[in-house]
């Protein structure tokens, strides 16, 4: 699998991140003014950027380190020149930005917001690709270490996403130099006195590994060794770095200059460990495990349903400064995120905040719309928050006439999940898969509403939707 990258066209010269502002007249002369005094406004940091067409509708993001820059190169005349935007750069009328803490957060949101708003004009980063983590087992005798692209969603510390595979691989390859862990998919167990006439890998021969699967060094002494590397990861790598700079300086100085350029390789590799996402902010829900099958039959048994579903909608809503509110609505199909069933709302009939009021409009926007093109209503119809939220949306069925289908809701923090007609809440195991999955399409929704709430910061996009 080829390694996720930034999708957006170098722009027309290769210095355009440090170009200084374009000049007044450095713009193509087709460039509406509009679009001129948008670049002006733009902040010199990193972060991500949005063209829109004359309908509101995103048809290209990028990320930049510089984003006035960069985004000043496209509208340059040397950028009728430039075959990968000359074909389309034309359609842009305005543009929206989101700020970014640096050039790796960049990258990151840009990943998420192409995934989710597939603008028709980026190449990449529109399928199911992800970025790497660094994963440690955590419920094993010996740890082990290892590269993923499907991390576990327990029994295992992760750290990441990381923007760049190749890095992240050379990273963990000087790690077990440094603390000799095993990254084998063995399952050892210390107790099991057979494990003394394994025999170990290439890695024990060249010092980069402690043969945990012979049994050469005892458990308390093998996770002692993970507990450092943990501490390195979490920020304690200051005396390691200090030691590697000194040896390399000694190497160096001793003309091994082979030496020192490895050092300084595995110096750059441990300090590049440090640009990576975090779970909360940078969340790739598609890539941690779920059994939809499991998952779906569960709640076919929980719900008392005739047969098992295969299509759940989920609905949210976000608020943009108090003032302005919006919906999302996401389709799963056979428990998987169908992206091309997702939908956004600006709500339109409620003044202020008002969640009961957005879900009502929503829900009925969603059933007006299925009944004019004639398609039919989901298994599951979910939605975020308690007994108020799940009253409203049974109210939008109830207004129009229509028969309620598999009407649901799920509250946060207890996650409980509340059916119409019943007092008390339906209480699933935290393990459970139909849990899993309802958590997974309520976590959907909530974060497609919130990058469209973004998305609105300072432009007013996409009314409506049905």
């Amino acid at each position: 699998m080829s390694d996720p990258s930034p999708s957006s066209p170098p722009p027309p010269s290769p210095s355009a991140d440090a170009t200084p502002d374009p000049p007044a007249g450095g713009t193509a002369p087709e460039a509406p003014s509009a679009i001129r005094a948008r670049v002006r406004a733009l902040p010199r940091s990193p972060g991500v950027y949005l063209f829109k067409d004359a309908q509101g509708r995103v048809v290209y993001v990028g990320k930049a380190k510089n984003l006035r820059a960069r985004v000043g190169s496209y509208f340059l005349k040397a950028a009728e020149a430039d075959a990968r935007i000359r074909d389309w750069i034309g359609e842009v009328v305005d543009i929206d930005h989101l700020d970014a803490d640096s050039e790796v957060d960049a990258l990151l949101m840009e990943a998420r917001l192409i995934k989710d708003i597939q603008p028709r004009h980026n190449a990449d980063l529109k399928d199911d690709k992800s970025f790497p983590y660094l994963q440690i087992t955590t419920g094993e005798d010996f740890p082990r270490v290892n590269f993923t692209r499907e991390p576990k969603d327990r029994g295992v510390k992760l750290y990441g996403p990381f923007p760049r595979a190749k890095g992240l691989r050379g990273a963990i390859q000087v790690l077990q130099r440094i603390f000799k862990f095993r990254t084998c998919s063995l399952d050892i167990d210390a107790d099991d006195p057979r494990w003394r006439w394994f025999r170990p890998c290439l890695l024990h021969s060249i010092n980069q590994c402690t043969a945990p699967c012979n049994l050469r060094i005892d458990r308390d002494a093998y996770r002692q060794d993970i507990r450092r590397l943990r501490l390195f990861l979490d920020g304690k790598k200051d005396v390691v770095l200090r030691e590697m700079e000194e040896e390399m300086k000694e190497a160096s100085k001793a003309l091994q200059f082979e030496k020192a350029a490895r050092l300084r390789d595995e110096l750059k590799a441990l300090q590049n460990l440090n640009l990576r996402g975090n779970l909360e902010e940078h969340a790739q829900p598609e890539v941690f495990y779920q059994d939809p099958k499991k998952g779906l039959r569960g709640l076919q048994k929980v719900l008392n349903l005739p047969k098992t579903p295969r299509t759940i909608h989920g609905v949210d809503i976000a608020h943009l400064g108090g003032t302005e509110t919006v919906g999302s609505l996401v389709t799963f199909i056979d428990g998987l995120p169908f992206k091309p069933g997702y939908r956004r709302y600006r709500i339109k009939s409620v003044t202020g905040v008002d969640d009961y009021a957005s879900i009502r409009e929503v829900v009925s926007r969603r059933i007006q719309g299925l009944q004019e093109r004639d398609e039919p209503f989901p298994d599951i119809f979910l939605i975020d928050g308690g007994k108020g939220q799940l009253n409203a949306a049974l109210d939008a069925f109830k207004a129009l006439g229509v028969e309620v289908p598999t009407l649901i809701s799920l509250a946060k923090q207890e996650e409980e999940i509340y059916v119409p007609g019943k007092p008390d809440p339906i209480v699933l195991s935290r393990r459970s898969f139909a849990l899993r999955l309802l958590q997974y399409v309520r976590d959907e929704s909530h974060r497609f509403a919130q990058h469209y709430h973004h998305m609105l910061r300072t432009k007013r996009t996409l009314g409506d939707d049905s």
